[in-house]
């Protein structure tokens, strides 16, 4: 992703598309869903992009490294309340919550390749140093009494009964990102109707249908409301910051309301 550095000159689509890392495919699909239309044509007809088109190329492809979709982003992009050095400040924000983490995940995921290719399950020592003090079994029971006949329970006992130590690691990881989003946005005071955090809460329900079970926006409704509801869920979800789970459920029903 190299946007910086381009001149002041205007840039046909093949300079942009090698000084940003993408394909000149990407940059015409750009154009024809009026997500980036370049400002500027040659006398040839060809393409032309303006420091105003680079700067906002800058914006998609930070938001696409935060793992937005392509319509969120013109939403965002294009909301009159935009602030484009605000959302820098939160991205890089984001980044930083995240680096730290990542850093020891990749750490740990060397040490358990070993483990993962024998086909080893998590030791309790393990689980600890994916889930810290977070112990999901303390709600397997209450789990099992609510969803055991759904077949999203199903699902999820399915898919996590062959999670490796690296796996779950990898669940940590993008759910920490998640979180640190949402903080980003609570630091800066954006509503949870906004449609940024709308975004963000909609990444939240793709992590859940990637890694345990389809989650429907009804599900993912009564999970929001789950985590205000139940107070250990509060809690868990408070340790990344006070006041985090209910912007988190805030954010979900205005996703859906």
């Amino acid at each position: 992703m190299r946007v910086y550095g381009l001149s002041d000159m205007t840039q046909t689509i093949g300079a942009v598309a090698r000084l940003a890392g993408i394909s000149i495919r990407t940059l015409h699909h750009y154009d024809e869903i009026g997500l980036l239309a370049p400002g500027g044509r040659s006398e040839a007809g060809y393409r032309l992009y303006e420091d105003a088109d680079l700067e906002r190329l800058q914006q998609i492809l930070l938001l696409r490294e935060l793992g937005f979709g392509l319509e969120e982003i013109a939403r965002v992009l294009d909301d009159p309340g935009y602030d484009r050095s605000e959302a820098l400040r939160q991205q890089r924000h984001q980044l930083e919550g995240t680096r730290a983490r990542i850093d020891r995940l990749i750490a740990a995921v060397d040490g358990a390749i070993a483990a993962a290719q024998e086909g080893r399950t998590m030791t309790p020592e393990e689980s600890l140093e994916v889930f810290g003090d977070f112990d999901p079994s303390e709600y397997e029971d209450e789990v099992k009494e609510r969803w055991g006949d759904t077949d999203a329970y199903r699902e999820s006992a399915r898919r996590t009964k062959s999670y490796t130590k690296a796996d779950w690691q990898q669940i940590g990881a993008e759910s920490d990102a998640i979180n640190q989003a949402f903080i980003a946005l609570m630091d800066a005071g954006i509503p949870t109707t906004s449609p940024e955090a709308r975004a963000v809460a909609e990444r939240h329900r793709g992590l859940i249908s990637k890694w345990f079970y389809p989650c429907s926006p009804e599900i993912h409704a009564g999970l929001g409301a789950m985590y205000v509801a139940d107070a250990r869920f509060t809690k868990n979800i408070d340790k990344a910051r006070d006041g985090l789970a209910t912007y988190m459920s805030e954010a979900i029903a205005a996703r859906w309301g």
